[in-house]
């Protein structure tokens, strides 16, 4: 399965890749396969099946640190649609303009961000998407209003970045720096 709106990103190329066949421009033609299967990797969205309990990750990839609140960088090869960490209702959503530094790095709090908040049966749970160095587009699935399940996708951040959730006072974290997790999948808090 593809992210939502990633057919343009992967026919793109691909017509590239034909247009250069056509006119015997052999080199453009692999390059633009290339870029095609590149792109269908990058914007793969596989089904996940969530646990019945606990929050999830919000992301896939390498937790940088885990406190009240638990931060996810991205990889270029991590699956980068977004999961809802619990059910709930979603209560707000902030986006901002901003920078596109590193985004594992200190200068990366003025980066474009979507701040979805969700309101949920231990209060209020904040997942914010941070776009990163190469990231240039942030894609919220959901609306204000909306009632969402636990591992339901809520957005996407196009070519890599950092997701910040915050944790409930009344949920224990269960992940330390330097693991690595799975959207919808990898419990990240449970109760205690």
């Amino acid at each position: 399965m593809l992210a939502k709106g990633s057919i343009n990103w992967i026919l793109m190329p691909l017509i590239i890749a034909v247009g250069a066949g056509l006119l015997k421009l052999y080199p453009i033609t692999v390059i633009g396969i290339a870029g095609a299967i590149l792109f269908m990797i990058f914007f793969r969205d596989p089904e996940r099946v969530s646990p019945r309990d606990g929050m999830v990750s919000p992301a896939d990839g390498v937790v940088l640190s885990a406190g009240k609140k638990v931060s996810i960088f991205m990889r270029f090869r991590d699956v980068h649609v977004n999961r809802a960490p619990l059910q709930g209702v979603v209560k707000k959503i902030e986006y901002k303009k901003g920078e596109h530094t590193p985004a594992f790095s200190k200068g990366s709090s003025e980066n474009e961000r979507n701040r979805v908040t969700i309101e949920t049966e231990y209060g209020d749970v904040i997942v914010t998407q941070i776009a990163g160095i190469l990231a240039r587009r942030i894609v919220c699935y959901v609306k204000e209003g909306e009632v969402i399940a636990r591992g339901q996708r809520i957005g996407m951040i196009r070519f890599g970045s950092r997701v910040d959730v915050t944790i409930p006072d009344a949920l224990k974290v269960v992940v330390e720096k330097g693991d690595k997790v799975r959207a919808g999948e990898s419990i990240i808090a449970r109760l205690g």
